[in-house]
């Protein structure tokens, strides 16, 4: 219902600016002979989308290849992401080098997080006119996926921001409804003589999401029964299993100068504050899964072992947090830009009860506060942005993080980036802490932090682009299964810490080919991984190319994009996923991949709306059976989905 009021909203705000204004009063009236100034139109970047950052970007309507890859239900680039079978379920990472880690300590969860906004997700605007976006694209069965955004400038100093993200999407397979919303709101201010600016947001967020555990038998999947084509029709472990995410935020960014006018020195006092709630749960009414096997005889097993609860089982974990940053900037117009800050952060990260187990006593919760005071040196000159940052922890738990990036604008169309971090992470608390009704899911550890050290090189050129990515990690924790090669029905996923290194190297190299009206776009990754065990576990290639024809129509009214997309990645043993805790866990059991997967669309721009037609995985009926986007997971099958982006200005 908040989907549609927000939709209704927004459809009465522009019928309400496309009102036809009054007419003058008979004095005002003109001539027709008269001269009447039309109001000059904005221009594209007098609408602007600044990230947290301060890093500013314009509206784009126009239609290229890199608008089709966005075109999805996260709404960004996926080049690296291997989508589950429904739309709003989780997605197998393939290219490791898209993990970004903080130095202070989150909840975990992980996998329930791809279409979680964090703060650095948000963007703020300022628009010369109020702009409107709304998106829309079809789902798997019974629902939709829809985007609705308005910002306006009440004031040119003035922004604010609304916009809902809601989806739908019952989906193939048993129990694999996802229900999800993401609203968030922003405010952008500064005063009449630029002294004080403020950012501001609030995100409310929620995804809930059916939870069927796989399919029982992947023979029944790959094999050539016709019956199986209704994938409804395939056995999976959990029918009433939900796990469901929910969040809050409130967050401020703000800054004062202190000199009265702006000049080449210029001192600044800096203030950031977030607030976020987090809750997690995993329900299963039905604790016994029953199976039945080849033979047809059917039995009941439990699927994480044996529980303390006999029926109706309800997992929950709360955790927030509060982090305030101060600073002191100092700004030069020649020697750059010099900061200076403490932080606070605290947080809280609880079940409602304490477990005595033979093993020993789970506590409650885990809570502490971190205070770390660094600095910030950024230098802009001619073709050189640099900045240099470290901060550490002066007091509760230990934590560093050094960073160091530089690039070199050679001209319009080449760059040379280069990037280096080194950082001592804390674990994130499912690693420390869990409590559940089943008895094998319950632990309390105390890891040690996470080092890594991460080099990268970017070279975007006229001819490609390509980027280098050297990481080593020590102390790396990951899940695994206790299970795992003894009983296959049984999933018994803890925590653990590995003590040996880690060296990860990825190259990616993307070039378009362009003849005539005819296109071929290709992104290629390269992964490999020097480790004595097998923890980190990537596909060695992973690529997508694009052959796709593009042209104008109806004396350039109409603007057509068509082709095909070929998605690839080499087989690998990837992680599969385990529900109740929302993480992946490391097997070496099952290899997915070497299959592959094949889009046809045609995508038409008409003014500043965009409509997309596609059919996914058109390929599927011909190649074989054994697509996975992880271990007993199957990939979707081919169907034809469709959308629109659709920009007003007013």
């Amino acid at each position: 219902m908040r989907l549609y009021a927000l939709i209704f909203f927004l459809l009465l705000s522009l019928h309400g600016f496309a009102q036809v204004k009054p007419e003058p009063k008979p004095k005002e009236r003109k001539l027709l002979t008269d001269k009447v100034a039309e109001a000059p139109k904005a221009s594209i970047d007098q609408y602007r989308i600044i990230s947290l950052n301060k890093d500013t970007t314009y509206v784009d309507t126009s239609l290229t290849i890199k608008k089709e890859y966005e075109f999805n239900y996260l709404r960004r680039d996926i080049f690296g992401l291997m989508p589950f079978a429904n739309e709003g379920q989780t997605y197998t990472t393939l290219y490791y080098g898209l993990t970004r880690q903080t130095p202070y300590p989150e909840s975990g969860y992980k996998a329930k997080h791809f279409n979680y906004l964090e703060a650095n997700d948000v963007r703020y605007y300022s628009v010369a006119t109020p702009l409107t976006e709304l998106y829309f694209k079809s789902v798997m069965e019974q629902g939709q996926n829809i985007d609705a955004f308005l910002t306006v400038n009440t004031s040119e100093r003035l922004n604010m921001s609304i916009a809902y993200k809601g989806l739908r999407s019952l989906g193939k397979y048993i129990n694999q409804l996802s229900s999800t919303g993401n609203f968030r709101m922003t405010t952008s201010y500064r005063t009449k003589n630029d002294r004080y600016a403020v950012n501001i947001h609030y995100v409310s967020q929620d995804m809930l999401n059916g939870e069927n555990g796989g399919i029982v038998s992947d023979e029944n999947f790959e094999g050539e029964d016709n019956a199986f084509r209704n994938r409804a029709r395939l056995e999976v472990y959990f029918k009433d299993a939900k796990s469901f995410l929910k969040g809050y935020r409130g967050f401020v960014d703000h800054s004062f100068l202190v000199n009265g006018k702006k000049g080449s020195n210029n001192l600044y006092v800096t203030h950031q504050f977030s607030y976020e709630r987090k809750f997690f749960e995993y329900s299963q009414p039905t604790i016994a899964s029953a199976i039945t096997d080849d033979q047809g005889q059917t039995y009941t097993i439990q699927r994480f072992g044996e529980a303390f609860v006999t029926s109706t089982l309800i997992d929950q974990v709360r955790y927030n947090h509060m982090y305030n940053k101060a600073g002191l900037v100092y700004e030069n117009a020649t020697l750059g830009r010099f900061s200076f800050f403490a932080d606070d952060f605290r947080y809280n990260y609880y079940f409602d009860k304490i477990i005595t187990l033979s093993s020993g006593t789970i506590p409650s919760s885990l809570n502490d506060q971190i205070n770390s005071i660094g600095g910030q040196y950024d230098y802009r000159k001619g073709n050189w942005n640099g900045a240099l940052l470290y901060s550490v922890a002066i007091a509760g738990p230990a934590t560093s993080n050094a960073e160091a990036s530089a690039s070199y604008q050679i001209n319009d169309k080449n760059k040379l980036t280069f990037r280096y971090q080194n950082q001592s992470k804390i674990p994130d608390h499912i690693y420390n802490l869990h409590q559940s009704s089943y008895r094998a899911y319950n632990w309390f550890n105390d890891f040690e932090n996470v080092k890594i050290n991460t080099l990268e090189a970017e070279a975007q050129t006229q001819w490609l682009t390509a980027s280098l990515q050297l990481r080593t990690i020590k102390d790396q924790l990951f899940f695994s299964d206790d299970a795992d090669g003894i009983n296959d029905t049984l999933q018994l996923v803890t925590p653990k810490q590995y003590d040996k290194a880690i060296n990860y190297l990825a190259v990616k190299v993307a070039r378009e080919f362009r003849l005539g009206k005819f296109a071929l776009d290709n992104t290629i990754l390269y992964q490999q991984v020097d480790q004595e065990d097998d923890i980190l576990n990537v596909p060695k290639f992973t690529t997508r190319n694009t052959l796709y024809y593009s042209d104008y129509f109806f004396k350039r009214a109409l603007y057509i994009q068509t082709g095909v997309t070929f998605n690839y990645f080499t087989k690998y043993y990837a992680n599969e996923y385990n529900p109740m805790l929302g993480e992946f866990f490391v097997q070496n059991q099952k290899e997915i991949g070497s299959f592959p997967m094949l889009d046809f669309f045609v995508n038409a721009r008409v003014r500043q709306t965009r409509f997309f037609l596609k059919a996914e995985h058109f390929n599927s009926g011909f190649t074989g059976n054994k697509f996975y986007s992880a271990p007993h997971y199957p990939y979707r099958d081919f169907m034809i989905r469709f959308g629109l982006v659709w920009n007003f200005f007013q």
